[in-house]
């Protein structure tokens, strides 16, 4: 299978769009990832990795443009700057940005900001595409080491966790009926690092977070 078609799997979409949480090769690592707009499933990524309550997570996005999503207007000199580097796509880079609006405070965690990364795989561009941004921590529980293969990330996270029956109360696949994910997707060893993270402010000055 090629690289971009690790990410053209319908039924990744359908889980993803109906709120499951999916374990996934990314632009650097295996990551856990599920749609933002659900706090619900935002939660359960945190509760399933064990991730401190005040530590946001870097969100995936498919263009700049997504930034809007989340009431983050751009100046000229930081679009220049993003524009450079993801559209470049020199390295895997993570961009924080101020993120005032309280309606995203599950996502900032009270820090007022968020970090984005836009991937250079067209494959997962897609995805995005189709699924709106997607929260994507690395496939680890807290201080671990990322899950470089499927195996690993089982370690971490158990199976598939299993799906009620039909016409059951809990039909929904965020609602917790059982504990796990709800699917693997297999992109073998990946043997990545995570990506560099820098601080953009809006006169265009960067700060590097993570090198």
């Amino acid at each position: 299978m090629s690289e971009n078609n690790i990410w053209s799997n319908k039924n990744l979409v359908k889980v993803l769009n109906d709120g499951g949480v999916v374990v996934m090769p990314t632009d650097t690592l295996y990551g856990i990832v599920g749609k933002i707009e659900s706090e619900q499933v935002v939660n359960r990524i945190y509760e399933l990795r064990k991730r401190a309550p005040n530590k946001p997570c870097i969100i995936l996005i498919s263009n700049i443009k997504d930034l809007e999503k989340f009431s983050i207007i751009i100046s000229e000199k930081q679009k220049e700057v993003l524009e450079k580097y993801w559209l470049k796509n020199t390295e895997p880079l993570s961009v924080v940005l101020d993120c005032q609006n309280e309606e995203f405070e599950y996502l900032h965690r009270g820090t007022n900001s968020l970090a984005f990364r836009l991937p250079a795989q067209i494959g997962l561009q897609n995805l995005l595409k189709e699924t709106g941004p997607l929260i994507a921590p690395s496939a680890n529980t807290e201080a671990m080491p990322p899950a470089l293969n499927i195996t690993e990330a089982k370690k971490y996270f158990g199976p598939v966790r299993e799906r009620p029956a039909e016409g059951s109360a809990s039909v929904t696949l965020g609602r917790p009926f059982s504990n796990g994910v709800d699917m693997y997707v297999d992109g073998r060893t990946i043997n990545g690092k995570a990506s560099k993270v820098i601080r953009l402010e809006k006169d265009g000055s960067v700060e590097v977070l993570r090198d």
